[in-house]
């Protein structure tokens, strides 16, 4: 673990096989992205049409009961 944040990713092997990488934390988030979402809102609002009224239709679904 020490090593993966002062050296960089780490392989690790069972059998001779390379099983994982072991990275820093920050690095993995670096890599992966936020997901907030946030990039996906920024986005939509930053969209031209970011103000077009859309009407969802609604449809009323049958609730059934269901015992297992």
């Amino acid at each position: 673990m020490r090593r993966a944040q002062s050296e960089g990713p780490q392989h690790v092997s069972v059998h001779g096989h390379e099983e994982v990488v072991v990275i820093d934390a920050d690095e993995f988030r670096r890599l992966t992205g936020d997901r907030s979402g946030q990039a996906l809102i920024d986005a939509m609002q930053a969209s031209p049409d970011h103000n077009a009224d859309l009407e969802v239709p609604r449809v009323r679904l049958p609730v059934r009961d269901i015992r297992l």
